[in-house]
């Protein structure tokens, strides 16, 4: 196939290889993503939609080049048969300030997360214990995670809704993403009192704020009508660290807290096997066994898929579900102009 009718390949040019099959034969919908590292989580998604009839070919945007990222996945002539899935960013929340933010927003061929992006759902609280239970197969609760993720949350809140204030008023080149994440991220966290680590971020989120309230005094009449919007779109304090960037969120607060947690966690299980081994040998052999089965709790967070309980996930899936009735009719009525 020439690069020149590659790079036109379009939903309707789908739609047309699919009408060619046999009526009940099963029909393609290709995937757009934006890089190799998303290519696992949309065929989790989009398992649950497959059927003998409906194939989803999950891909990278470009056929002809290496080229990757959300605008590439977006640019190509999207429909039913050919769609892009790719994280939310800001690009939701900033609710068509920009032209990617209106195709995301608008666009009924592109899915998106809601959540920041995929880390996000890696790092959803109801499965990080579970996630430390994998990698430690050590089940003893050193931290209530779900509370943690909460009160952090609540803290960083007002923070949160000052920095999509910037991003809707173009003042992001004062105070935007990486200064946000810098002010609530941290190294470390004694897991015997956590609540330090929350009081230390209070203070920095405290801080932050007082200053933006001095910088922009425009806000003073526009960011709590902002705040009320984002709750109504469905955010909540609680769940703030679903829609901060993915990669601050999983290197700055959540490692930080998990790290430390299975590492006590190992200690506790290679101590019990230490104390209970009968001779050496049995001995060497039980902590050699046990340490081989462990993983990084990097890669058990990858596993986790407590993030389908989720409201965002929801959402997603409501996407979904619109988008395969669009399939559908179309399929109808493509099979009633064949007859």
């Amino acid at each position: 196939m020439s690069k020149r009718l590659v790079s036109n390949i379009s939903s309707d040019y789908i739609a047309a290889v699919n009408r060619l099959k046999p009526c009940r034969s099963t029909k393609t919908i290709v995937v757009y993503v934006e890089s190799y590292g998303d290519i696992t989580f949309w065929r989790d998604v989009l398992d649950e939609y497959e059927t003998s009839c409906l194939h989803f070919e999950v891909m990278l945007p470009s056929r002809t080049t290496l080229g990757k990222g959300k605008k590439t996945a977006m640019m190509n002539n999207l429909g039913p048969y050919m769609i892009a899935c790719v994280d939310a960013d800001y690009d939701w929340l900033l609710q068509g300030k920009t032209h990617v933010s209106q195709e995301l927003c608008n666009s009924p061929y592109v899915l998106h997360t809601y959540v920041y992006a995929i880390e996000n759902y890696h790092c959803y609280a109801e499965g990080l214990h579970r996630a430390c239970t994998r990698a430690t197969l050590n089940d003893r609760e050193v931290v209530n995670l779900e509370a943690y993720l909460e009160e952090y949350s609540k803290v960083v809140w007002p923070l949160f809704v000052w920095n999509i204030w910037t991003y809707r008023h173009g003042r992001d080149n004062e105070f935007g993403i990486t200064h946000f994440i810098d002010t609530i991220t941290y190294h470390d966290v004694n897991i015997h009192s956590p609540e330090l680590t929350i009081d230390y971020v209070r203070r920095r989120v405290n801080k932050k704020v007082n200053w933006l309230q001095q910088h922009f005094p425009e806000g003073k009449k526009t960011y709590s009508p902002l705040r009320d919007e984002l709750l109504q779109m469905g955010l909540t304090p609680e769940s703030t660290y679903l829609y901060i960037q993915g990669h601050g969120l999983m290197d700055g607060v959540v490692l930080p807290l998990l790290h430390p947690i299975c590492t006590q966690l190992r200690r506790e299980r290679e101590r019990d096997i230490n104390k209970l081994a009968v001779h050496e040998t049995q001995r060497q052999n039980e902590l050699s066994g046990y340490r081989n089965s462990c993983i990084p709790i990097e890669n058990a967070l990858k596993k986790s898929m407590s993030y389908r309980q989720s409201q965002p996930y929801a959402w997603l899936k409501s996407d979904i579900e619109k988008l395969l009735l669009e399939v559908k009719a179309s399929s109808a009525v493509n099979n009633e102009l064949a007859k």
